[in-house]
């Protein structure tokens, strides 16, 4: 980040961070590659099972899928292949990486973007209610609730949930991300997928909600005792203005680069909790992979987190010079 200025400044520093990220996606590419080729099990017997089959026929399966090659061999025609935009070939799913990984995408990407805003749009007024009159009970109740979040494990309360809301009371189904029975169309079809996604989503949202609980209040509890608050104060203005005027927009800047971090850990995340409600996404695909030992898969859903992950906080950083006027590219 500089201060340079000029209509031009953000895109001249979105491109240098652009050409900064290709050896990272290079290195992470490379290093998961490495880790995936080096860990114990063979790809082969995952594909072919327990029944005994003839070394020959092993062998074939082996050279068919280039798993015969050294593993510097293997890394290098990866790195060409994904320089063309190839991921490789699926051992378990028959079917090439990019297009697997497009099919389940779309899922990921709803049940993700909807969990960021919950999370954050509800951490956030919780956060601010919390740190409008410190020691109340409001900001007892508030910092506990988040206490409570941060420490439950998004599989656990997960279950739970399928427990209360789907086996007891019946009120949402328990997985999937639509009705088998009946087929929906339009409108329907949407609040039948939404229906579907409202546990998933509160089970992964609830602890990135308290991340940003707790985020809010110590930012803006410090915002509040700077000087030019108080100075505000002095010439009359309601504590009402001076909150969501001046203190939360100065309050806003960690608590936006926590939320980008966070998007990066819900991505990973979201393995078990769409393995839980049986969600098919690329967190489920993940899980299935790592079962399977389909390293062409896990090796295309990891490029994916990285990429991601870097997409997000190229965003972060271009958002920052929206919230404060003095910041400039």
């Amino acid at each position: 980040m500089a201060a340079e200025g000029g209509g031009n400044g953000l895109a001249l520093y979105a491109l240098r961070r652009l050409i900064n990220a290709v050896p990272l996606v290079l290195g992470v590419v490379v290093v998961n590659f490495v880790l995936i080729a080096l860990a114990p099990g063979d790809p082969v017997m995952s594909l072919i099972g327990e029944y005994p089959a003839p070394a020959e026929y092993v062998e074939r399966v082996r050279q068919d899928f280039g798993l015969d090659k050294s593993v510097p061999e293997r890394l290098w025609l990866y790195l060409v292949n994904v320089a063309k935009g190839d991921l490789g070939f699926s051992f378990a799913n028959r079917q090439p990486v990019l297009d697997l990984l497009l099919q389940r995408l779309g899922r990921t990407l709803v049940l993700m973007l909807s969990t960021v805003v919950v999370a954050s749009t509800v951490g956030l007024f919780l956060g601010v209610i919390a740190a409008r009159k410190p020691g109340s009970v409001t900001d007892r109740g508030a910092t506990g609730f988040a206490l409570v979040g941060y420490a439950v494990p998004e599989f656990w309360l997960g279950q739970i949930l399928i427990l209360v809301f789907a086996v007891l009371l019946g009120w949402l189904p328990a997985g999937g991300f639509r009705s088998v029975r009946v087929e929906y169309t339009g409108l329907a079809a949407g609040l039948d997928m939404f229906r579907h996604m409202l546990l998933p989503m509160a089970a992964l949202s609830f602890r990135y909600m308290a991340i940003t609980t707790r985020l809010t209040r110590a930012s803006l509890l410090e915002v509040m005792s700077s000087q030019y608050i108080v100075a505000a104060r002095g010439r009359g203005l309601s504590e009402n203005t001076i909150l969501w005027r001046h203190a939360l927009r100065a309050a806003a800047l960690p608590v936006v680069t926590v939320i980008g971090y966070n998007f990066g850990f819900i991505v990973a995340g979201s393995a078990l909790v769409e393995t839980v409600f049986g969600w098919p996404g690329i967190g489920r695909l993940m899980y299935d992979s790592i079962y399977t030992r389909d390293y062409p898969v896990l090796l295309g859903i990891l490029l994916f987190v990285s990429i991601t992950v870097i997409a997000v906080n190229l965003i972060t950083d271009a958002f920052y010079a929206v919230l404060d006027p003095r910041v400039r590219y």
